[in-house]
């Protein structure tokens, strides 16, 4: 585990385009990018390296980054057992992205909301190896909601209008009913984010929920992205039901595929992939400074790394950001390909708070905030999903602050209970954010939303800024990656992960996982990514046909990884 009290890193905002790191942004760079440094550039490539017999090692397959996407890769490269293979980072704990960060006062918080629901049996097995026992996890149903108008109103937003006020629902279901009419007639496709909005809930949810929340979450307005990404991420309302709904003054069930989920019961989703990092042969595996990645020379097919050390491979799973992989690589070209590719930053907030959960909190997971008295645009109760994400009762703590600023009337340690909050905030060139009073104004944005009460005692803090934090599905972004990622394919180089290949609609953690998995199949014989190339395809349906038991025969290489024949492109 990572302790970290504050995390708060110079602003850089990613939505012009994806540059270099700054030098501020060092450590967090080498967080994100799955354990790569940049080194300033340099106009003789790659000069840093040493010649190839220099301290070089040799292997047909190096794995770069410890996050999801990475240790797929490892796990299923270990159980074909068939070519030579290394994973490296330049973080001590792997994880990556969905790692687990704990306060100095004992308060846990996720980089993020990570949660644990699947479409692959294949990734069920993993982390069920990983963390094999019932006690080991605990299981949830999702409990969700908008706030709005000093109201909660159940998730998904646009199938529970019936839960708002009277001229509300009257606006929501005009713009159904228009919508739903010019839906019948439209014989295009919509040609953004916005359309698509208009198209299926109408303009009075739009204005209510859809385009304030996607602002807050993307920090980019709708206009600017585009709608081929969405598939089961939002939920299309049934015009009928929402007028039943509404006649009968029901709320609609859950939906969606977190409906259900599970949670680790010890350490926090980054727990997850320590375990299942612990499953690799600790030779394969370089972590700290030695995994470290100064430089990629392709031409010559290998990679310094921090120690000096040089790795010789024959194809490279890269899982850092696809714009620090082409900045590593000194390619100009590709460099100036990946400037059309954009990006948020995100903020997580955490607030631990000494008292016991109060019942207007009561069992709910995740709250979703589209109105401007916040700023941030999710919150987690994370004291919800494990008693262990937080001290125990009898543990003393000082009271930091009240939750309205003021200071506490004693500096005496006192004992619990305890419950905490973990709060997401974007930000980009389009929403900036004041990175030193982010912190205190989510505080007061927790008040505003009755969320703490003024008088609650704040016992820890906690704040990180992460660089890339949403992969952006932009209008640009298909016409970069169907250019990109075959170029860097050319070169034996498959870029995979949630920056690794840039689509947030793979970028939860099971599919993250399974790019992985794709890639290393796809690298030892050819095997169809189909996490990658077809999104909407793996979502719709239950992935059975790779096991971590009698799961690797049908998946072993027929050629050789030293073949000349390549094997087969990835769909453009």
């Amino acid at each position: 585990m990572v302790a970290h009290a504050l995390v708060s890193l110079a602003p850089r905002h990613g939505w012009q385009s994806c540059r270099p790191p700054s030098p501020q942004a060092a450590d967090e760079q080498i967080q994100r990018t799955g354990g790569v440094s940049i080194p300033p550039t340099n106009t003789q490539a790659f000069s840093c390296i040493p010649p190839a017999d220099t301290f070089a090692s040799d292997v047909d397959v190096l794995v770069i980054g410890a996050g999801p996407t990475g240790l797929g890769a490892a796990k299923r490269l270990h159980q074909i057992n068939d070519p030579s293979w290394m994973i490296v980072d330049s973080s001590d704990i792997p994880g990556g992205l969905a790692s687990t960060d704990i306060t100095p006062e004992g308060f846990l918080y996720d980089v993020g909301g990570h949660v644990i629901f699947s479409h692959y049996k294949y990734f069920d097995d993993c982390i069920d190896e990983a963390l094999p026992n019932e006690s080991d996890w605990y299981q949830h149903q999702r409990i969700s909601y908008v706030r709005y108008k000093g109201q909660w109103v159940p998730y998904p937003f646009q199938n529970n209008i019936s839960m708002l006020p009277k001229e509300d629902q009257v606006e929501a279901l005009e713009g159904m009913i228009d919508a739903a009419m010019e839906a019948r007639v439209a014989n295009t496709k919509p040609k953004d984010f916005d359309e698509w909005i208009m198209r299926n809930v109408g303009e009075g949810i739009a204005n209510q929920f859809m385009r304030p929340y996607n602002y807050k979450v993307w920090a980019v307005p709708t206009t600017k992205m585009q709608c081929q990404w969405l598939g089961e991420r939002v939920a299309a309302p049934n015009l009928k039901l929402v007028t039943k709904n509404v006649v009968l003054n029901k709320a609609a069930g859950n939906w969606g595929p977190n409906a259900t989920f599970r949670f680790p019961a010890e350490g926090g989703t980054g727990n997850i992939w320590i375990n299942v990092a612990k499953t690799l042969p600790k030779e394969k595996c370089r972590f700290g400074d030695h995994g470290r990645v100064q430089a990629v020379d392709a031409d010559n097919k290998r990679v310094l790394l921090g120690d000096g050390t040089t790795v010789n491979y024959q194809k490279l799973i890269s899982t850092m950001a696809v714009d620090s992989l082409c900045e590593a690589m000194r390619n100009e070209e590709l460099k100036e390909m990946t400037k059309g590719l954009f990006y948020s930053t995100t903020h997580v907030i955490g607030v631990g708070i000494r008292g016991s959960r109060p019942e207007r909190i009561g069992d709910k997971c995740w709250l979703y905030f589209p109105e401007d008295n916040c700023p941030f645009y999710r919150a987690t109760i994370f004291s919800n999903y494990s008693p262990n994400n937080q001290p125990q009762a009898d543990k003393k703590l000082k009271t930091m602050q009240l939750a309205d600023g003021s200071k506490p009337s004693s500096a005496e340690e006192k004992e619990g209970p305890y419950w905490s909050i973990m709060l997401e905030v974007s930000e980009s060139s389009m929403k900036p954010v004041d990175n030193e009073k982010l912190l205190q104004d989510s505080i007061q944005g927790l008040v505003n939303t009755e969320m703490l009460q003024p008088g609650d005692e704040i016992v820890s803090t906690y704040h990180r800024r992460f660089d890339h934090g949403y992969p952006t599905p932009s209008l640009e972004r298909e016409g970069v990656l169907k250019q990109l990622l075959p170029r860097l394919y050319d070169q034996d180089i498959l870029s995979r992960g949630r920056f690794g290949s840039w689509r947030y609609e793979v970028g939860n953690q099971d599919h993250s996982f399974m790019l992985g998995v794709e890639a290393a199949d796809h690298v030892i014989n050819g095997a169809a990514e189909l996490t990658l190339n077809y999104p909407d395809f793996v979502n719709t349906r239950v992935n059975s046909e790779r096991r971590l038991v009698d799961g690797a025969q049908y998946f072993k290489s027929l050629k050789g990884i030293r073949s000349e024949d390549k094997p087969l492109r990835p769909k453009s």
